[in-house]
């Protein structure tokens, strides 16, 4: 028997309880692997508050992970027991002992530890599809990137800062404007003492930016779309102050004929080509040097809900890992 955190009902971080739960044997296509840390993001509240439907009740929070595995079940053949891997968009990470469909697993390279890949496999690799794909950041490039001293926008930060673009941050204190001019922004806007919109247009020249990379939601939205240039991108990605509600599409018109998207890695890794690519450009920069991972906050797995109202009431910064 091993244990696991388990949620019986959609409620706060009390609903986050520690206990013993049994483990099968992996199926056909599918990896039991012993976990060493589980990745902390807001699609685990989500899940457990009830912003996005559970699978099932109860239920194993946690989308990405990393260990060994342990055990493989029929037809897998490109991994063994001992390998070292990690996942993203499992479930049910939040645990001792997860089965995870190999066909979601990538092998960890040499130099990366279990800790390191169970921070950065979501966060990074959102970070890879929204700089390479969503919009093709280079050279010229100028963005805007709320939250920049968030899970995401640290290792952002310094791909798209690695990659040439001009990097203007938010942040809602002091101390995160400083993780994040650490961490790639050429500027940084305390949005809680300015005005981001008028921040923007000031550093740009009243050029504005090419795009918006938005994870923030409600508190954030329309003026995310002031800060574009004509023609330019809002990508929404998130929406941890809430949800943007009566989204009217006739205001990109208004302000500029501009662009808006919804992604998420899911519909960026929906292959196992695009899967190891993806993570294979991120293990790549964080090996070079390109983008430094530092994990600012550990929490022991029996502490998750602690972990959680952390993340909800933004009192976390930059990456956080559930140690099992």
């Amino acid at each position: 028997m091993t244990k696991a955190i388990v949620v019986d009902e959609i409620g706060g971080p009390e609903k986050l309880v520690w206990k013993e739960r049994s483990v099968a044997a992996p199926g056909p296509g599918q990896l039991r692997i012993r976990q060493k840390a589980a990745g902390l993001n807001f699609i685990d509240v989500y899940f457990r508050n009830g912003t996005y439907k559970a699978p099932r009740f109860p239920f194993v929070p946690g989308k990405e992970g990393a260990g060994t595995v342990v055990a493989v079940g029929e037809g897998v053949t490109s991994f063994k027991e001992g390998d070292r891997v990690a996942y993203a968009g499992g479930e049910g990470t939040y645990a001792e002992e997860a089965l995870v469909p190999a066909a979601q697993a990538v092998h960890l390279p040499d130099g990366i530890d279990e800790e390191t890949a169970a921070a950065v496999m979501l966060k990074g690799m959102t970070s890879e599809y929204l700089l390479r794909r969503t919009f093709k950041v280079g050279p010229g490039t100028v963005l805007l990137f709320h939250a920049a001293a968030g899970g995401v926008g640290v290792i952002a930060t310094q791909w798209a800062k690695h990659l040439g673009a001009t990097v203007i941050g938010t942040a809602g204190s002091q101390e995160k404007c400083d993780i994040a001019r650490e961490n790639g922004c050429d500027y940084v806007i305390n949005y809680r003492e300015e005005n981001f919109v008028e921040a923007v247009k000031d550093i740009t020249r009243g050029r504005k930016c090419d795009v918006v990379y938005d994870s923030v939601g409600r508190d954030t939205f329309p003026a995310s779309l002031d800060c574009l240039k004509r023609q330019g991108l809002f990508v929404s990605f998130g929406q941890s102050s809430g949800v943007i509600e009566n989204f009217d599409l006739a205001l990109l018109n208004q302000k500029g004929s501009l662009f808006a998207t919804r992604p998420s890695l899911f519909g960026y890794t929906a292959t196992r080509e695009e899967l190891e690519a993806s993570a294979r450009a991120l293990f790549k920069v964080i090996g070079s040097g390109a983008v430094k991972i530092t994990i600012n906050q550990v929490y022991p797995i029996a502490e998750a809900a602690r972990a959680h109202e952390d993340l909800e009431n933004r009192r976390t910064s930059g990456l956080s890992v559930i140690r099992i």
